[in-house]
């Protein structure tokens, strides 16, 4: 897939090329804020480490292919993913999003993320 169209694929994610590594980031706050907020009695917020505890079970769960390739680096308004294999980080994040978009199994995986 060529670099403009996995840019379009993945929004709200965007694609980011350091030196030597490739990320992928979120700016946190509206993209699939409901899910979070089914959980915030328990202290979820949405923030960028939520995500990457969602992210985390995701890569456990149905990529343990990827989890010593993918490593994530969040702060609180972003999820950020970073690797210096850029085709197994376009893997993940093409897998990982069209899993956000899927209603029931995003919110069966959310269901066994730990806060940080």
């Amino acid at each position: 897939m060529e670099i403009n169209e996995l840019k379009e694929v993945i929004k709200p994610f965007f694609w980011v090329e350091h030196a030597n590594s490739f990320s992928v980031c979120l700016d946190v706050g509206a993209y699939k804020q409901e899910i979070f907020d089914t959980r915030a009695d328990e202290g979820f917020e949405g923030n960028g480490y939520d995500w990457a505890s969602l992210a985390d079970v995701f890569i456990r769960e149905k990529r343990a292919d990827l989890m010593d390739i993918i490593h994530f680096d969040p702060e609180a308004g972003m999820f950020c993913a970073y690797s210096s294999d850029s085709e197994k980080l376009k893997d993940f994040i093409l897998s990982f999003k069209k899993t956000c978009e899927d209603e029931t199994l995003i919110k069966d995986l959310f269901s066994r993320a730990e806060l940080d």
